[in-house]
């Protein structure tokens, strides 16, 4: 006997097999047992998902000859049979993106009106409906809202945005999900146990993903796993066939961005192209990490229900939440222009290299630590004190030979200045928005009283804040400790002095641009006049 497709061989033949498209089952199970049938249904989703079946176990359980018009068709009648053969002749099946045209349309609407041949009803299913011509649509606006008692339709389409309003009004729409990732690895297990198949957990999860919601997609991906492992399914021989990242490759690249290691992440990207692995599974790979520390970021209890719990709880302390934000926007914009690199690898090696130089906040680049949530030098002293701490903290010094050497190469402006001291520290990002909006208020001891303003009140956010009193350790060579005042106003900051001297700076321009001869003589000669918004200082 010929061999036949998992996809073919296991698609679901009753409503109970049916997995993941529960509300669909529930609303189609209480109508045919209530006798409540619509005329026309339209099932929109994307591909693979059981658009087709659903219209199948449909057609069954209104021709069942055992069962009669019920939600659990027999599967054993020769309606049924013929039915899951594909040649049942009252379920007449039209691929819409073949037969465009209106007189295709009005072959099939001539043809509904004549009594089922065999069946107790005649179910047209239209395939990508949406493929239809308006001409095409039109002519069967009558047919959709009064049918033929005898007659089912069932319109299936992956783009329900390009079908007629008024298509759409004579029709139930149901909306198939794609399905989880969990489902179709539990999907896969059972079939590749019931086949006798020898697999992996890991291997399942992997097809599972990149099968992107669709069963069917999953089946093939698995047949061509079972071809290409001799028979069984293991993680390593699959992720060599799909060209998968191992998810060490991103353990080690984010241990790379934390290390500021450029020569470390070049090296990874030159080890994937050497394996041949496919550089948009990488990247995909890597926002998935990101996207997994960005959850238990945000939601510590979720973190024991992730599969690599110990990596990315070290990770969550390692990154602060807005640098993983970024990093995942990176990784999935860098996916998006390998397109348009010169090559895969190129591009590739740029979007790591964006992950190792941008940070975010201040739009600066900043090759030496761009991501890490505390700078190595003060991570130990960042750790140990809060922003609001009430303990007292001794004056001592940290890594006083770490930070000689910066002290050393020019002098620091006295702290009474704070605008310009603030400016002196080379901040960059939050820590650098925060920084500005400040007025030194008070300095006793080691204890800064910084007035903020409540419009800035959000950059006081702890791991903000940890970010400017690391920095102050880093240049005073000395712990302290950071007390805010919130204030209608802040007075003298330097975020206000940049906005006088950018003030200054922009009414220079303008009159000099003003007063210039040729512009002058432009105005006069058209009556022209001059935007404001257009000039710029240099």
């Amino acid at each position: 006997m010929s061999y036949q497709a998992l996809a073919r061989k296991w698609r679901p033949k009753t409503f109970a097999e049916l997995s993941g498209q529960e509300h669909v089952v529930r609303a189609l199970t209480n109508a045919l047992e209530g006798g409540r049938l619509h005329h026309a249904y339209l099932l929109t989703g994307t591909r693979g998902v059981g658009k087709t079946t659903i219209a199948r176990i449909l057609a069954k359980s209104l021709n069942c000859i055992t069962n009669g018009v019920s939600a659990t068709p027999c599967g054993t009648c020769p309606a049924c049979v013929d039915i899951d053969a594909g040649r049942f002749v009252d379920l007449l099946e039209l691929d819409a993106a073949s037969n465009t045209g209106i007189d295709n349309m009005r072959e099939i609407l001539d043809n509904a009106r004549y009594a089922p041949t065999v069946g107790r009803y005649k179910v047209y299913l239209i395939d990508e409906v949406h493929m239809l011509s308006k001409a095409a649509f039109n002519s069967m606006l009558k047919t959709l809202e009064e049918p033929p008692e005898h007659v089912k339709f069932v319109l299936a389409t992956t783009d329900p945005l390009k079908i007629p309003v008024t298509v759409l009004s004579r029709c139930l729409q149901f909306n198939l999900k794609q399905l989880a990732v969990q489902l179709i690895a539990s999907r896969l297990a059972e079939i590749m146990r019931a086949e006798g198949i020898a697999f992996d957990e890991n291997a399942a999860a992997l097809i599972a993903r990149v099968a992107h919601g669709s069963m069917r997609d999953a089946l093939s991906v698995l047949d061509q796993a079972i071809a290409y492992g001799a028979g069984e399914v293991r993680e390593a021989p699959v992720r060599a066939m799909l060209g998968a990242v191992d998810s060490d490759y991103c353990y080690r690249i984010a241990d790379a961005l934390l290390a500021s290691d450029g020569p470390a992440l070049l090296a990874e990207a030159k080890a994937l192209a050497e394996r041949s692995i496919s550089m948009s599974s990488a990247l995909d790979e890597l926002a998935s990490l990101f996207h997994r520390i960005a959850i238990a970021q945000t939601v510590p209890a979720a973190l024991d229900s992730l599969p690599d719990a110990a990596r990315i709880g070290g990770y969550t302390r390692a990154f602060t939440p807005e640098a993983v934000q970024l990093a995942y926007q990176i990784c999935v914009q860098g996916r998006e222009d390998l397109a348009l690199a010169p090559d895969e690898q190129t591009g590739f090696a740029m979007t790591l290299l964006r992950l190792l130089a941008f940070e975010p906040g201040g739009g600066e680049t900043k090759p030496a630590e761009p991501m890490r949530a505390q700078s190595t030098r003060s991570a130990t002293a960042a750790v140990r004190s809060s922003v609001a701490s009430a303990q007292s903290i001794p004056s001592a010094p940290i890594n006083a030979a770490a930070t000689a050497p910066r002290q050393a190469e020019t002098a620091m402006p006295e702290i009474s200045d704070w605008p310009a001291f603030v400016a002196s520290m080379k901040l960059s990002g939050i820590a650098l928005q925060l920084a500005g909006q400040t007025e030194l208020r008070a300095l006793n001891g080691n204890e800064f009283t910084l007035a903020v303003p409540e419009a800035a009140r959000h950059l006081t956010d702890k791991a903000y804040a940890d970010k400017l009193k690391a920095a102050l350790e880093q240049t005073l060579g000395k712990r302290v400790r950071l007390v805010f005042e919130f204030v209608a106003e802040s007075g003298e900051t330097l975020s206000a002095q940049e906005k006088r001297e950018r003030a200054a700076r922009q009414a220079k321009t303008e009159a000099a641009f003003r007063d210039d001869p040729f512009v002058q003589d432009v105005l006069s000669r058209f009556d022209a006049h001059v935007k404001p918004d257009s000039i710029k200082p240099v």
